[in-house]
């Protein structure tokens, strides 16, 4: 098992987050170096609050692991991928979970990062299990 990192920035800017008309829109930066906007999908959230031409974290999750099996499984059968492509599908759906409030104190805090673990696409779509853990600073 390794560790992986990456430091999601996002802004609010002159938006009010009670009303949901704020940017879901934010950037991802991986512990290789690589940046990237990302937002979720307009089919979740409408424009102009998404954001259409950034990566969704469930496209991420779609292209990621289908890929990297279909390799792996190649070349456990003895076959030599010289390329590759394909058009991989999710399914996901959409959760009514949500919360939005004040700065939260800690143990509000705690509670919105299960809070948004339990309404992930990605956590309610996969067979495995996937924790939260609540990281320092």
């Amino acid at each position: 098992m390794s560790d992986r990192s990456a430091t999601i920035t996002w802004d609010r800017g002159d938006a009010t987050s009670s009303d949901s008309k704020y940017s879901r829109a934010q950037r991802w930066q991986f512990d290789g170096g690589i940046s990237v906007i990302a937002s979720a999908s307009p089919n979740v959230v409408p424009l102009p609050f998404s954001r259409a031409n950034a990566v969704e974290p469930e496209e991420t999750f779609v292209a990621a692991r289908h890929m990297l099996w279909f390799l792996d499984l190649a070349r456990r059968a003895g076959f030599i991928v010289d390329s590759y492509r394909d058009q991989a599908l999710g399914e996901m759906r959409k959760t009514d979970d949500g919360w939005f409030g004040d700065a939260p104190d800690p143990i509000n805090l705690s509670d919105l990062h299960h809070l948004a673990h339990d309404s992930c696409f990605i956590a309610n779509s996969v067979k495995s299990e996937i924790v939260t853990h609540l990281g320092q600073g």
